[in-house]
């Protein structure tokens, strides 16, 4: 039991800490956060189209179209711009909250990656290494990069750094924890 909580808990701090190095220090998704000088007027124009909060995607068709009209959407649609955009009525900067509320995500996801090691027996510290390893690859696969597929947002090649520093990170935090006598 203490080996699976400060391996959760050790494992979690350091993948937190990559991702606040990744995000702040060393800046890598600037890419997926680009500045533009029009952004008040931008801002002040889309409060003034979107009702609420949400993520909106332009152009689409509305709920209960038929296939006919998705299908003259699509075809009119090529070769023209298009937006996703995440709207917020209002910017929360609680940092305090998402703070620890990403630590303990990030404690919680490395406890359960802990449970999957002890179940193996005695993994070696390669095979702890490289499980950790595609534990990252997995989940850039399964969100950033299916959704870059379809939408080719900035900032993907730093979700793929992310996935594999953070989890290698752990990965070497926890092949030399859990094999220690």
């Amino acid at each position: 039991m203490k080996k699976w909580i400060i391996g959760a808990i050790v494992g979690g701090i350091l993948t937190f800490a990559w991702q606040t190095l990744s995000w702040t220090v060393l800046d890598l998704h600037r890419n997926g956060q680009q500045y533009t000088p029009k952004q008040d007027s931008i801002l002040q124009y889309l409060s003034s189209q979107f009702p609420e909060s949400g993520d909106y995607f332009l152009p689409t068709y509305p709920v209960g179209a038929s296939q006919e009209e998705m299908n003259k959407l699509m075809e009119t649609s090529k070769g023209k711009p298009w937006a996703k955009i995440s709207y917020h009525t209002a910017w929360d900067g609680n940092m305090t909250a998402n703070i620890l509320r990403g630590l303990l995500v990030n404690i919680i996801m490395v406890a359960m990656m802990v449970w999957v090691l002890m179940k193996m027996g005695n993994p070696s510290f390669s095979t702890i290494l490289i499980s950790c390893l595609f534990v990252g690859l997995i989940g850039f696969q399964n969100f950033p990069y299916a959704s870059y597929i379809w939408y080719q947002g900035g900032g993907i090649r730093a979700d793929l750094l992310d996935a594999l520093l953070q989890w290698g990170l752990c990965g070497i935090w926890l092949g030399w924890w859990l094999n220690r006598k």
